[in-house]
């Protein structure tokens, strides 16, 4: 037991002087200045190249969109997520070794070219999400927590990021498993996490953007829009469009849902007029509020 409250005090520090190192030294590896370099990028892209023009610069719920962005990405983890992660992965090592087993890797991928493991972890890292996205929508109990998502009202890149902590929780730990075995480390994603943050900052973006035949690979802000739509067919009550990066997914598993340009069409659910507006609130809605049908 002292092994572990150890890993939470060294979590804590660590991750601590991680964030404080980032911000006060700037280098390329650095998520909190991609972040904030994106996150321009896209928004100087949205106001030069709208694909809604009435929609404002700050649109609604611009600041608490923003303040997700940060949170999530960063201050989630420094508030306990980073500690109960290294916990688990220490359990399981535990929980291997009771079985004389010490090294969980099944597949040995370290010999292969850099490059070749950062596109085999961003497909493999992009297929578990859309498996997991769908899973959101499947379950009742997980759809509460992923209505946070869907609160959003009017689309823009900083929405990519507004979503609930569990769901932090529930991608991180389902995807850890098969990940890890493979022999993939923390560093191997650096690169392939900032290729999906980009993607997703453009996929919830107001940016007018024609893909051509590259709308069958990449997800796109003409079909992401179509996931947050409030109105669907009912043969299509579980969702549609779950593509995380990659929309091949949906178009392989017949998931794919574009009638007609969804540029005017209304964001969120049934019933989600009584859905709390702040950031507080919305943390605590899945839990306080009785689970009802979807």
């Amino acid at each position: 037991m002292e092994k572990y409250f150890q890993i939470i005090i060294d979590s804590f520090v660590g991750y601590w002087n991680y964030l404080t190192h980032e911000i006060i030294n700037p280098d390329w590896s650095n998520y909190f200045y991609w972040l904030i370099g994106i996150s321009l990028i896209v928004w100087i892209l949205e106001i030069i190249f709208p694909w809604r023009k009435y929609q404002k610069i700050i649109r609604e719920d611009f600041w608490l969109d923003a303040f997700y962005m940060f949170f999530n990405f960063f201050l989630f983890s420094l508030v306990g997520f980073y500690a109960v992660s290294n916990v688990f992965v220490q359990l399981f090592s535990d929980f291997l070794a009771l079985f004389g087993v010490t090294n969980g890797i099944a597949i040995e991928i370290n010999a292969l070219p850099f490059w070749l493991k950062i596109v085999i972890a961003f497909i493999l890292k992009d297929f578990i999400h859309w498996n997991v996205h769908r899973l959101l929508h499947r379950s009742n109990y997980l759809w509460q927590f992923h209505k946070v998502h869907h609160s959003v009202k009017q689309m823009g890149f900083a929405a990519h990021l507004r979503f609930h902590w569990m769901e932090n929780v529930v991608y991180r730990v389902i995807q850890y498993l098969p990940l890890a075995m493979i022999g993939f480390g923390i560093n191997d994603f650096i690169l392939a996490n900032l290729i999906a943050l980009v993607i997703g900052h453009f996929n919830h973006a107001n940016i007018n953007l024609t893909l051509g035949p590259l709308k069958y690979l990449l997800n796109n802000p003409q079909m992401h829009i179509w996931h947050h739509a409030k109105k669907i067919p009912d043969i299509k009550r579980y969702g549609i469009n779950f593509g995380i990066s990659l929309s091949i997914w949906d178009y392989i598993f017949k998931t794919n849902y574009i009638p007609h340009s969804g540029r005017d069409i209304e964001l969120g659910w049934p019933g989600d007029e009584s859905f709390p507006k702040d950031f507080i609130h919305q943390e605590i809605y899945p839990i306080a509020s009785k689970s009802d049908k979807k």
